[in-house]
């Protein structure tokens, strides 16, 4: 077994797969790719150039989602995923709504508007910003909050990829500047300070706040 995996800290959809290498305790090497910044070699491994991407012997493959499903699949100890067809299906819907719904908003509008826009050489777009932070992102966690009544964990009140989805999102959007308002999401406020407390996150967060100081002093 040779695990490769190519991304940078920072991201999101990274931080997602390296939670779900480290509660399967897989051992992987990491390869530095910055969005945005690939170079023509990466596009045999990705032809979107985007990250993740993974490695596992002769297998190449491509996008968080994918990534995440295929390990569970593959290395079924610690299994993240239910299951039953209901809680999978659940599983997957919620994993989607932090993937694409919650880090367009989250990820997307506020970590890159805010961090890396400068460091790319373009202005902050303060409309984008606006209109996540007050407009488009408040419906989201309010959905997710309903979500967490009365449960812990997202799915069948068990820690699994939907909550790795959904915290990495969340983590972004506070090293954006903008934390959760723990007064108006107190579930997922909550939520999200016990996926931080699990070691597969833990172990991540100082090597992330390295590179985070080091993005915002450029």
């Amino acid at each position: 077994m040779s695990l490769t995996l190519h991304g940078v800290a920072l991201s999101p959809f990274v931080r997602k797969v390296r939670v779900v290498l480290a509660e399967k305790q897989l051992a992987y090497q990491m390869k530095t790719v910055v969005p945005y910044m690939t170079r023509e070699e990466y596009a045999e491994i990705n032809p979107l150039r985007r990250v993740p991407a993974l490695q596992d012997g002769d297998t190449t493959l491509a996008d968080s989602a994918v990534i995440a499903h295929y390990l569970d699949a593959k290395y079924p100890v610690h299994p993240l995923m239910p299951e039953a067809i209901d809680g999978r299906a659940r599983c997957e819907w919620l994993e989607k709504f932090g993937d694409y719904e919650l880090a367009q908003n989250a990820t997307f509008a506020l970590f890159y508007q805010t961090l890396v826009a400068p460091t790319l050489g373009k202005q902050t777009d303060h409309a984008v910003v606006e209109k996540a932070l007050n407009h488009t992102l408040p419906p989201l966690l309010d959905y997710l909050e309903q979500q967490l009544t009365d449960r812990e964990w997202l799915v069948d009140n068990r820690f699994g990829l939907a909550d790795i989805a959904i915290a990495s999102q969340l983590i972004n959007m506070g090293y954006a500047g903008y934390p959760l308002d723990d007064s108006r999401w107190p579930q997922l406020a909550s939520h999200l300070n016990r996926c931080c407390a699990r070691p597969s996150f833990a172990e991540l967060l100082p090597e992330e706040q390295q590179v985070l100081g080091k993005l915002k002093a450029r």
